[in-house]
């Protein structure tokens, strides 16, 4: 029964994707860039919907009283291309810095384009990269929040962390706080498997680290706080669904949980 409704999840997802692109098109386009948001939000909604309905899939959010009014950088866990667009619609004016290769993708480009997003060519050096930060700056200037995955990519639920220094650079450059995310959706919609697993997880936004500290001090305290909690969050979520196939990253860190007393 699980792979029947992956399957047919996973067809409706993708035409779900196609479909809402084309027809909401001139909609999108003719409004205002930020009303604008409207379109790709209203997908996203419609894919928890899908999700619930079709996977028995749900989760909660804690912690939206932690998202500050000011610009800020939003830090999440990211296990799978569930939490790439799921959190869209709790945001206000979120962009991301992506690669520039995205932005030649028909009408996807275009959408990526009309929001302002921050391409960049991953291959430059010196001035194109300054270039990518004085637009992040210009951006962030009007209020808006900028999503970075601080692993860098997709990594499985329980993996040994493996922060990048680049989100402390932009830490220390952009002066604002951080804010980061811990959740376990790779427990559900794992990476590069086209299996979806009912069930219930929450999303916990933590409070936000306020700008100031020594770039070293800050990714430190990033990467202990959001290990912590995703920690919490993946005994509390295996708890609540005994049924779930744990990956091998995840049976290995709940033994370390188990060994430390804290599973």
């Amino acid at each position: 029964m699980i792979v029947l409704r992956s399957i047919l999840f996973n067809m409706v997802f993708y035409a779900n994707l196609i479909v809402q692109m084309i027809v909401l098109t001139p909609i999108y386009f003719l409004l205002p860039r930020k009303k604008a948001w409207f379109v790709p939000k209203n997908w996203v909604r419609s894919n928890h919907w899908l999700m619930e309905k079709m996977v028995g899939t749900t989760f909660e959010i804690e912690g939206l009283e932690n998202i500050p009014e000011v610009p800020y950088i939003f830090a999440p866990k990211h296990q799978s291309f569930w939490d790439a667009y799921a959190l869209l619609p709790w945001l206000s004016d979120p962009f991301y810095i992506l690669k520039r290769e995205l932005t030649w993708i028909p009408l996807f480009g275009w959408y990526v384009l009309k929001q302002r997003m921050v391409p960049v060519n991953r291959a430059a050096r010196g001035k194109a990269m300054t270039g990518v930060m004085d637009r992040t700056k210009q951006e962030m200037a009007t209020g808006r929040e900028l999503i970075i995955y601080p692993e860098g990519t997709r990594r499985p639920p329980g993996a040994p962390p493996e922060y990048k220094y680049g989100i402390a650079r932009l830490y220390r450059d952009l002066s604002v706080p951080v804010v980061p995310v811990a959740m376990h959706p790779g427990l559900f919609w794992p990476r590069r498997k086209f299996l979806r697993f009912p069930g219930h997880f929450k999303v916990r936004i933590l409070p936000p680290i306020e700008a100031g500290m020594d770039p070293d001090a800050f990714l430190a305290k990033l990467v202990e706080v959001t290990e912590r909690a995703s920690d919490e969050l993946l005994v509390e979520t295996v708890k609540a669904n005994p049924h779930l196939p744990l990956p091998p990253t995840a049976q290995q860190r709940l033994k370390e949980l188990k060994a430390e007393g804290r599973a």
